[in-house]
């Protein structure tokens, strides 16, 4: 069976800098959460599965159907519990795997060339760049699902199995800076809204 590609989107995390879920947050006239399931699905993402915990019965009437739904009782443990139960819900046979934040809105076109230039390539993760920042989402390969299943917050989570293949990553430069976006605070999503949000 071919690998499918897939992507795990959390959207646990309490906001508590931000004083709402940020996945309910207006983004492009729907909701992050809408947004970016949409934007992964017309990205050409097989296999979508959304990580919920704080205000999960909310947010979940906000997810659209072609993504799969996972509830973390663990949220509050830390992100490393969210990634953990969205690489379980995956199939074994998922890969590449896109991970990223609600808060980091991405359009179908930028990942699209991140998932076109992770497959030309050889390395085991992607991630994207910008005038030599890294930015987000990696995208790994379904070889390393196993790892993402077995994350955990002593260990730093994503940052520890990417540490681990530190001298593998590939950094693609895409020459978009909104591999760079990402938000915490009212101030932060109002300015990301206004440079970077769609029309």
């Amino acid at each position: 069976m071919p690998a499918m590609t897939a992507a795990i989107l959390l959207a646990a995390g309490e906001s508590t800098r931000m004083g709402q879920p940020k996945a309910l947050l207006p983004w492009g006239g729907v909701s992050l959460i809408e947004y970016q399931v949409r934007q992964l699905s017309e990205a050409g993402v097989d296999e979508i599965v959304v990580v919920l915990g704080h205000a999960a019965d909310e947010i979940r009437e906000r997810v659209p159907d072609m993504a799969r739904v996972i509830v973390n009782l663990l949220y509050q443990e830390g992100r490393a519990t969210s990634l953990r139960a969205g690489a379980g819900a995956l199939p074994d046979n998922a890969g590449p795997i896109i991970v990223l934040d609600v808060d980091q809105p991405r359009p179908a076109e930028l990942l699209r060339s991140l998932l076109a230039a992770h497959e030309a390539g050889v390395s085991p993760i992607s991630r994207p760049a910008f005038e030599g920042q890294h930015g987000h989402p990696p995208v790994l390969d379904g070889l390393l699902l196993d790892e993402l299943r077995a994350v955990e917050e002593a260990s730093l989570g994503l940052r520890g199995v990417m540490t681990a293949h530190a001298i593998d990553i590939a950094d693609i430069d895409l020459g978009d800076e909104r591999v760079l976006v990402s938000f915490n605070t009212p101030e932060e999503y109002a300015d990301a809204l206004t440079r970077f949000g769609p029309p």
